[in-house]
């Protein structure tokens, strides 16, 4: 029965060309190096040694599997190496999936902390809705998403994060309606700039005009709140973003809110991750952070 410990004292035995300086560099007793060697050779039906006087030398037999054994200890080295480095996050790769929003205005900042402190992490960003994260996470493909909660899927388990609140904005054009309180249909008729079909905030807002009678169509529709924001700073129209990424744009005068006659409800921002496939160590790492920046959030909550 072999053993990696046997090919461990053939390749010191082979390097060294001598039974007691191999056992001195294994710090394990010469007749144990002996031992070793003759059940190899006797397991494998050939001699793999010359014993000399001083020493012993590599048989034809012998220096062919040294070809092998020598490789494969290298492999194996390089191996503990690269854990190692992992282990000090020295190397590997951080996958993170999440929408377009909120990778710019929720991750980046921590993403700049991360990647300040681990250099040497590969950092993976992979933008989509909420459902393209979750089918990516069932795939293996990241390591965790951002995501607009709920998610109903037995394979993933989702944590609130933090919690965002949305709003209507437009460009100065629009200022005749700052500073009342709007009702749904006096929104829902102005030209409306909105997120594609099938985002998260596109089915909020849909369902808060819904639940008032209002049935709303976008007169533009696109995939960026970036650009969102742009059309509605030229008078494009009013746009329905979250609040906490146009606040400098409300701070400068760029933007002005429009008030609703009834409040828009907060949404909640989790963390996704796949039930049954442990982190790495830099998803690991990064979430702590994550999670630190946000004391609010709940781990494991639902």
């Amino acid at each position: 029965m072999f053993n990696l410990e046997w090919y461990r004292i053939f390749l010191h035995t082979a390097r060294a060309g001598n039974l007691t300086k191999a056992a001195q560099e294994l710090y394990i007793t010469q007749p144990s190096v002996s031992y070793a060697i003759k059940q190899m050779e006797e397991a494998l039906g050939v001699a793999l040694f010359h014993r000399l006087p001083k020493g012993v030398k590599l048989t034809a037999e012998g220096k062919a599997l040294l070809d092998f054994v020598e490789p494969s200890f290298a492999l194996l080295d390089a191996g503990e190496s690269k854990l190692h480095n992992l282990k000090r996050l020295a190397g590997g790769e951080l996958r993170v999936g999440a929408s377009d929003s909120l990778l710019k205005h929720l991750l980046l900042p921590h993403l700049d902390s991360f990647h300040a402190q681990y250099p040497d992490i590969r950092i993976r960003l992979s933008h989509g809705k909420t459902p393209d994260i979750v089918q990516r996470l069932k795939e293996g493909q990241i390591d965790f998403g951002i995501v607009h909660m709920p998610v109903a899927d037995p394979q993933i388990e989702a944590e609130a994060l933090t919690v965002i609140q949305d709003t209507f904005v437009a460009g100065q054009t629009y200022s005749k309606l700052a500073g009342r309180p709007l009702p749904a249909d006096e929104l829902g008729a102005q030209p409306l700039l909105l997120l594609s079909q099938g985002s998260s905030t596109r089915r909020h807002v849909e369902q808060w005009f819904s639940a008032r009678g209002v049935k709303i169509e976008a007169d533009i529709e696109l995939g960026s709140i970036d650009l969102l924001v742009e059309f509605a700073r030229r008078g494009f129209g009013i746009a329905y973003v979250t609040r906490s990424f146009v606040e400098g744009e409300l701070s400068s005068g760029t933007l002005i809110e429009l008030e609703t006659g009834d409040a828009l409800p907060s949404r909640t921002i989790g963390i996704a991750v796949h039930r049954e496939m442990p982190l790495s160590l830099a998803a690991s790492r990064f979430l702590d952070m994550l999670r630190s920046a946000f004391p609010g959030s709940v781990k494991g909550g639902e």
